[in-house]
């Protein structure tokens, strides 16, 4: 009995929301259709700058690795004892 019930329900709801969807996505599609598309493209004269500036890049170099002896907080293993 209440398994019906709920189906009755449920069943309806289920079909006007899928109906409400369909139309919202409907209804955006549309509007995207109607919106200017960008345009991506570049000129010769950016792409070249731009690959002028990659080929001048130096990358930033590492900090050399600290030796065992060598600790900025001033705890080494010989002060411990």
């Amino acid at each position: 009995m209440w398994y019906k019930i709920f189906m009755l329900i449920m069943v309806p709801a289920l079909a006007i929301a899928w109906l409400a969807y369909y139309l919202y996505m409907r209804k955006v599609c549309q509007e995207e259709k109607k919106m200017p598309k960008p345009h991506l493209q570049k000129t010769r004269s950016e792409v070249a700058d731009w690959a002028k500036k990659m080929a001048d890049y130096q990358p930033p170099k590492r900090p050399k690795p600290r030796q065992q002896g060598q600790d900025s907080r001033g705890d080494s293993d010989q002060s411990a004892s």
